[in-house]
């Protein structure tokens, strides 16, 4: 009883500020995926998720001045050349934009919530991974900013995790970042 008085108190405190959408989906934390980085944060809760379309991601994106690019020229979230924004996360593209105005980057996306990444609950599939091109302005902020906690990845100050694998930066965001 008093675990769902609680879930419901974060649930009204979450919707009274407007981060609910009609669609939004439900995320929670599970044991370890396939997925390298599946760990949540510590105090992590079961919250709803507020989803955006490809056309609204890609707004806030190119607002912000992020570019994306895809190695089939497409946006088609079935196929794996393609880079996909379709139900990706608020608090995600959110998080790309805090990174863009924080360390004044140049940032390409390369990889969205397209099919052909790693499952998980924390996957790109489901909307809380981005991944980044490679690049000099982003790889020294990532490094000289966030804590490496070992095996190639960095922890940002509000639990974001920064995974340089060979040719990108693989991000998972459980929260926008400080937006």
């Amino acid at each position: 009883m008093r675990h769902l008085l609680v879930r419901s108190l974060i649930i009204s405190a979450v919707a009274t500020l407007g981060v609910f959408t009609a669609g939004a989906a439900h995320a929670s934390v599970s044991g370890p995926e396939q997925d390298p980085v599946f760990a949540a944060p510590p105090g992590t809760a079961e919250i709803q998720v507020a989803k955006l379309t490809h056309a609204q991601a890609t707004a806030r994106l190119r607002a912000a001045g992020i570019t994306w690019s895809s190695s089939g020229g497409c946006s088609d979230r079935n196929k794996p050349n393609c880079t996909s924004f379709e139900q990706v996360n608020l608090a995600t593209i959110q998080g790309a934009e805090t990174l863009k105005g924080a360390s004044g980057c140049a940032l390409n996306v390369t990889g969205g919530t397209e099919t052909g990444h790693a499952s998980g609950t924390y996957s790109h599939w489901n909307g809380y991974k981005l991944d980044f091109g490679l690049a000099t302005c982003v790889n020294n902020y990532v490094r000289n900013n966030f804590t490496s906690v070992g095996g190639n990845q960095w922890r940002s100050g509000s639990g974001n995790i920064y995974y340089l694998e060979s040719n990108h930066w693989d991000v998972t965001y459980y929260n926008c970042g400080g937006c």
